[in-house]
């Protein structure tokens, strides 16, 4: 995803599709995967790239009355970070990253992982319901 795709007024949908496919290996192909859970989860989700800067073409967003998570990709791992997962039930545990924080919980994804799909779909509709309960989220300890 290059600086002049964003600038064409691509639809941010179009540019997350962009993106994955100049990924061009499995963390785009994880990535696709993960987007489709989403979708599935909550078809009402919104996608969005933020944090744009020349340097970085920006993240992967998916927002229902907030933000649900962002998916970044990294040289081994693709995360899934949920904006307010301290908050959220996990009795897939499927957080295996960022558990010390009092706000974000992320899901590390490593080159021939799988993850629970039922599980991780449970986990979206929790975090969608939190956002649109209106109630301020208030984070769990990690066990």
């Amino acid at each position: 995803m290059t600086k002049s795709d964003a600038s064409q007024g691509q639809s941010p949908s179009a540019l997350i599709s962009s993106r994955i496919a100049e990924l061009g290996d499995w963390r785009g192909e994880t990535l696709s995967r993960m987007r489709k859970l989403i979708r599935e989860a909550d078809p009402d989700v919104v996608e969005e790239v933020k944090w744009v800067k020349p340097t970085n073409p920006g993240t992967p967003t998916w927002s229902h009355d907030g933000i649900i998570c962002t998916g970044e990709t990294y040289k081994s791992v693709v995360k899934l970070t949920f904006a307010k997962g301290a908050s959220l039930k996990d009795p897939g545990k499927l957080f295996n990253s960022s558990l010390e924080g009092n706000t974000r919980r992320a899901i590390d994804i490593h080159e021939g992982e799988k993850l629970d799909a039922r599980a991780f779909k449970a986990l979206i509709r929790a975090a969608v319901a939190l956002n649109t309960s209106g109630r301020k989220a208030r984070p769990r300890r990690a066990k």
